[in-house]
C-alpha cells in the first residue's frame, strides 16, 4: 500500500471516528490478501465489520457476523460452492466502476450463501480505494433513527447515513417494520439516491418487500429509488454454515467408527 493510499485512510477513518482502524491499519494490511475474484479477503467477518462503523459496546455473535464463511474458509469467495453465480459479475463489481455512478448494489439470497461476505469484501476494496464507507443492520440503522427521532435530533442522525460514500445495509428482510419504521428507511434511501452507493443484503425477493416494509406503496416508492441504478446478484444455493456443520458431523462421525 501506497503512504498516500495509507494516509488517506487514516484521515477517513479519523473522519468517520473510526481511532481503531487507524491504529491497526497496518496489521489489516498484512492480513489481507486478494485472490483471483480481486476481492480483499477478511481475516474474520467479525473483525472486519467492526473496524468500518463507529464503535460500539460488544454484542453477542449476529447472524450476519457468521454468514460469511468461517474465520478457517474466510478469503476468496467459494464460487464452487455456488455453482450458479456467475464470477465475472462479483469480479465486475470489485473494480468499483459503480461507485462512480453512485449505483447500488443488491445481494439476494437464503441465509449463509455469502451475501455478507461480499458486501464486507466490497466495502474494504472501496476503503482501500479512499471511499468513505458505513456498515449498519437494517435493524440497528432503524433503531437508531427512531431514537434521534424521539430526542429531536433526527436530521443529524440521518447525516451518519447520508455521509459516506458507501452505505452498507446488512439484513433486510429479517424483522419486518412498522410503517413508521418503514418511512425513516425510505428517508435514507431517497436522500441518498443519485447522490451515495449502497450495498445491502436481503433474505427475501423484492416481490416480498411489501410484507419487511408493512406498506406496499412504500415499498414500490423504495425500491424505485434503489433499482433505478442498482446491480442485483441473486445467491441462490446452499448455506456455508451448514456445510461446515455437515462436515464437523461427518468428521465426528469417521472418529467415532
Amino acid at each position: 500500500m501506497s503512504e498516500l493510499t495509507s494516509t488517506r485512510i487514516r484521515t477517513t477513518a479519523a473522519k468517520l471516528g473510526l481511532p481503531h482502524l487507524a491504529e491497526a491499519l497496518n496489521q489489516y494490511v498484512q492480513r489481507a490478501g486478494r485472490g483471483q475474484d480481486g476481492l480483499p479477503r477478511p481475516d474474520r467477518p467479525g473483525a472486519v465489520r467492526g473496524t468500518h462503523r463507529p464503535r460500539r459496546p460488544p454484542l453477542p455473535p449476529e447472524p450476519a457476523a457468521v454468514e460469511a464463511p468461517a474465520p478457517q474458509d474466510a478469503g476468496d469467495y467459494d464460487f464452487s460452492f455456488q455453482p450458479d453465480l456467475d464470477p465475472r459479475k462479483i469480479k465486475d463489481l470489485a473494480t468499483l466502476s459503480f461507485l462512480e455512478d453512485k449505483a447500488n448494489v443488491a445481494l439476494l439470497g437464503p441465509p449463509g450463501v455469502g451475501k455478507t461476505h461480499i458486501a464486507i469484501a466490497l466495502a474494504v476494496a472501496a476503503c482501500r480505494a479512499g471511499h468513505s464507507i458505513y456498515f449498519t443492520s437494517l435493524d440497528d440503522m432503524v433503531r437508531h433513527l427512531k431514537t434521534a427521532e424521539q430526542q429531536g435530533r433526527l436530521i443529524s442522525k440521518l447525516g451518519t447515513y447520508l455521509r459516506p460514500s458507501v452505505l452498507v445495509v446488512d439484513e433486510v428482510g429479517y424483522q419486518p417494520l412498522e410503517r413508521t419504521e418503514a418511512n425513516l428507511v425510505f428517508q435514507v434511501i431517497s436522500k441518498r439516491y443519485e447522490k451515495g452507493s449502497i450495498i445491502l443484503t436481503s433474505n427475501k425477493t423484492f416481490s416480498e418487500w411489501g410484507q419487511v416494509f408493512g406498506d406496499e406503496v412504500l415499498a414500490t416508492a423504495i425500491l424505485d429509488r434503489l433499482l433505478h441504478h442498482c446491480e442485483v446478484v441473486s445467491i441462490n444455493g446452499n448455506s456455508y454454515r451448514l456445510k461446515n456443520r455437515l462436515a464437523a458431523i461427518e468428521r465426528d462421525r469417521d472418529d467415532a467408527a
